[in-house]
C-alpha cells in the first residue's frame, strides 16, 4: 500500500506510509523544539492528519519552504524514521545516494521526485483550484 497527495482528481504518488512518516518525524524532531506541529501547524497538523483546506494552502507552502532551508543544514544521517522508535533505521540503512547531500534533498518519492517539490506543486494547486490538499492511500 502506499500514499499519496491528492488535490481534486490528480494523486501525486509519494511512496509508503513509514516514508512520509519519516519525513514529518524527521521535521519534528529537528525543527519543533516546542513539539509534534508547534512550529509548522498547517503541515505537521492538518495535512499529517489527511487534508489541508485550500485557504491554507499558500501558507503551507511558506512552511514547507522554511522547513526544506533548515533541514538543507542537516546531514542525511540525521534522518529520524519514527519518533517514537529512535532507533528505527530506512529499509535502505545509509546506502544512500552521493547526490543526497541534506536533509533538504534527501526525501524523493517513489517515483523519483523530490518530496519538497512535488508538495509544493500540490499545494500551490490547491490553492490556485480551491481544492484541499488530501494524504490518501492507494
Amino acid at each position: 500500500m502506499g500514499v499519496g497527495i491528492q488535490v481534486g482528481n490528480i494523486i501525486d504518488e509519494i511512496g509508503t506510509p513509514d516514508f512520509l512518516n519519516a519525513f514529518f518525524s524527521t521535521v519534528s524532531v529537528h525543527l519543533e523544539p516546542g513539539g509534534w506541529g508547534s512550529r509548522f501547524p498547517l503541515l505537521l497538523g492538518d495535512l499529517y492528519r489527511g487534508q489541508l483546506n485550500a485557504v491554507n494552502a499558500t501558507q503551507a507552502v511558506d512552511e514547507l519552504q522554511l522547513v526544506r532551508a533548515e533541514l538543507s543544514k542537516l546531514p542525511p544521517s540525521a534522518v529520524v524514521w519514527d519518533t517514537d522508535n529512535r532507533a528505527a533505521k530506512p529499509p535502505w540503512g545509509d546506502k544512500i545516494s552521493a547526490e543526497i547531500t541534506s536533509l533538504g534533498n534527501y526525501f524523493v518519492s517513489s517515483t523519483g521526485r523530490d518530496l519538497f517539490d512535488l508538495l509544493h506543486e500540490a499545494l500551490a494547486a490547491s490553492a490556485e483550484s480551491a481544492e484541499p490538499a488530501r494524504i490518501v492511500q492507494y
